[in-house]
């Protein structure tokens, strides 16, 4: 049977511009951008989960706003549910972080102009559609 891993991420808009977050090349997905979260552990919110991986990833807090989308992408041995919650700011603007080696405010009109990572793409096509 498949295993379904539940994993969260912040669409964090800040002057129309969207937080893209490149993983640390010896990471899974190593160089391709993604929106920041992590895994949903048991017993958490989806509200929980992401503001525990901000704080832990990026030293930051934030504002869920609501959900933008929720999407399963099927990988080799796993599927990702991946939910992307929009999200404000409430700490610091995030200049580093634990688990990128980049991190970049992009309009909405140029998301498409990265190499994401494959569960993030449904909700970059929505966020491009809407600039």
């Amino acid at each position: 049977m498949r295993r379904t891993l539940h994993v969260v991420a912040a669409v964090i808009v800040r002057d129309g511009a969207v937080l893209a977050c490149r993983r640390l090349p010896e990471k899974s997905a190593g160089g391709l951008w993604e929106f920041p979260g992590g895994k949903v552990e048991k017993g958490e919110t989806l509200s929980e989960a992401l503001r525990r991986e901000i704080v832990e990833e990026l030293a930051t807090d934030v504002r869920v706003l609501g959900e933008l989308t929720t999407d399963d992408t099927d990988l080799e041995e796993v599927t990702i549910r991946l939910s992307c919650l929009r999200c404000e700011l409430v700490g610091p603007a995030p200049e580093t972080s634990s688990d990128h080696d980049r991190l970049e405010w992009v309009a909405t009109d140029r998301l498409s102009e990265l190499e994401w990572a494959a569960p993030d793409l449904p909700a970059v096509r929505l966020l491009s559609v809407s600039a």
